[in-house]
Parts: C-alpha cells; structure tokens; sequence
C-alpha cells in the first residue's frame, strides 16, 4: 500500500495559489482552474500528498466554474468538515493524509449518481493520465478510469 503524506518539500514546490488553495484554504477564481475542461481518462490526486481523489468516470459538467465530480475515487482519502466562513454553512473537502484543502461538497449534484457534488479547486489536484497510473503506481484505480460518467 502506497505512503501518502504531507511533506515540506511537497509544500515547498507549491505555486502561489497552489498553496493559498491547499494550505491556506483559498479559492481559485470560477472558471481559470486548468483542469476545470480536461476529459481525459484518468484520476486526479492530490497536489500535496498524492493521494488518490477523484476519478474522470465522476467527473462531470456543472457549470459552477470549477471541476466537479460525483464521489471520491477513494472515500477514506477524502475527510469533511463543517464550514461557517465567509457567512455561508457548508462541508468543507480535505485530503485526509495531505491535510490540503480541496473544496467542498454539496447535495445538489446528479440525483441518478448519488445527489452530491464536490466541488474542488483545479490548484489542488494533480492529473494522472490512465496511460500513466500503472507506472506512477495507480494501478489499482483503473478499473474506475475505465467506466463513462
């Protein structure tokens, strides 16, 4: 089973908004997130940790401005707590072994997947395509690339 952690070297290769996402619980602008349009087959991980998160097969359009998916590839990967910032009541998202703020997660995603939508930032996730997952160790996770949302 692979190690996944939160390491100061991870922290340090972070870019500006990589870390006011991840670290300081910011929020990238609606539609700039790279990965807010990407299609590909494959799964997102954390930034931070590497941690496996999301796969394309729950990804799909919501129109928020930020790349949103049905449920986490992994669910114990994935921690939720209450947020009162910013004078709203929401469910925070964070990568349970990287301690990185993802985004949050709402009830009003696809009703026939589930009724949930995770609603993350781009600058917190890394993209691994489904040709790289067997050599970057995701191996196990192709099964859920392979299915269409």
């Amino acid at each position: 089973m692979a190690l996944y952690r939160r390491t100061a070297e991870a922290i340090s290769a972070l870019t500006a908004e990589q870390y006011s996402v991840t670290q300081e619980g910011g929020t990238e602008r609606p539609g700039t997130g790279e990965l807010l349009h990407n299609k590909e087959p494959g799964i997102y991980v954390d930034i931070v940790s590497g941690e496996p998160l999301f796969a394309s097969s729950a990804k799909f359009e919501s129109g928020c401005g930020w790349p949103s998916f049905t449920k986490p590839i992994e669910p114990a990967n994935v921690t939720e707590t209450r947020d009162q910032s910013h004078g709203m009541d929401r469910t925070e998202v964070r990568s349970a072994h990287g301690d990185s703020h993802l985004g949050h997660v709402f009830a009003d995603g696809p009703r026939d997947h589930g009724g949930l939508r995770y609603c993350i930032n781009s600058a917190a996730l890394r993209f691994v395509h489904r040709n790289d997952m067997e050599p970057e160790g995701y191996g196990a996770y192709l099964s859920q690339v392979e299915d269409v949302a």
